[in-house]
């Protein structure tokens, strides 16, 4: 099946999520949270996410998580995962509870496809505590792609990760994650990075960000966002619309996109030092806000 097929496929099948010009999301992808060990790339950065995650719960934005938002190659099961970022689940809990959390999955959790995987993994966790199980996301779902359609001009924002565009990283994940496990991760402590990770390797990069443009031509220009390389992009008016939210795995800093008052923008959340030489956690606005009726 070729990228072109396989995108298609992904925005036929997409959950389609109704919004206006008051409508709020935040957008992050390629968290990669892991077991807090030093192979977990997140935890560098968990504390600048957490920061940015309350931010937007408590200003009543909606969360949309574009893939790889756990790191299921490297670790075995989500359960060490989740304890090492038991904060940060809780948190995502109150979105889901309030039904402004949207799931996709990625090559990296590509396990989350699975319907009775999810069920099993992520309705309940234990709490040694209280000695009994507790909800977490209880009915949860995750998708391969999101809709956000205007209930006014019925303009529409395709999410996905994106590794459809990636013919190793889609259809051989299985081998993918084989390798990581017991190659990549031993030789990541060394500093030697994956090369079949597009967001390692330039040359994938840009051959996946084309194939994307590829079919957003071929299907009227359609605004795509998609995750997986963990490069940011922020296109002009007039530009094919297609954009990329980065990671949470930046040295020292995590990006995402805002969607806020009809607008789009890119942000960055890094720590920063005041000048009494204390640190704080600051928001940046990269690019934007544009409106988003400029991409039609």
């Amino acid at each position: 099946m070729s990228s072109n097929l396989r995108l298609s496929r992904a925005y036929k099948n997409a959950k389609i999520v109704p919004f206006d010009d008051t409508s709020k999301f935040i957008l992050f992808s390629d968290c990669h949270r892991g077991d807090n060990s030093f192979a977990d790339e997140f935890a560098n950065n968990r504390n600048i996410y957490y920061h940015a995650l309350k931010h937007y719960y408590n200003n009543d934005f909606q969360y949309c998580e574009i893939g790889d938002g756990d790191e299921l190659w490297e670790n075995r099961s989500f359960e060490p995962i989740f304890e090492a970022h038991k904060n940060i689940y809780r948190l995502l809990r109150q979105f889901h509870l309030h039904n402004r959390l949207h799931m996709i999955w990625g090559n990296h959790d590509m396990v989350y496809k699975d319907e009775a995987y999810v069920k099993k993994h992520l309705s309940s966790y234990f709490e040694p505590i209280d000695n009994k199980d507790k909800e977490l996301f209880e009915g949860i779902t995750y998708n391969e792609g999101v809709i956000l359609k205007h209930k006014d001009t019925k303009q529409e924002l395709f999410m996905t990760h994106g590794h459809q565009a990636d013919w190793w990283n889609y259809t051989f994940w299985r081998w993918g994650r084989f390798l990581v496990r017991v190659l990549w991760k031993p030789l990541q402590v060394w500093g030697i990075a994956d090369p079949t990770s597009p967001a390692k390797n330039y040359k994938e990069l840009i051959k996946v960000e084309r194939r994307i443009k590829r079919w957003m031509v071929q299907n009227q220009l359609r605004v795509t966002i998609v995750g997986h390389t963990h490069r940011p992009r922020f296109p002009e008016p007039g530009d094919i619309p297609f954009f990329n939210d980065g990671s949470c795995v930046h040295p020292r800093s995590i990006t995402g996109i805002e969607i806020e008052n009809g607008n789009i923008s890119l942000i960055k959340w890094q720590i920063a030092t005041k000048d009494d030489g204390t640190l704080q956690i600051v928001r940046i606005l990269l690019e934007g806000p544009q409106k988003l009726i400029d991409y039609e």
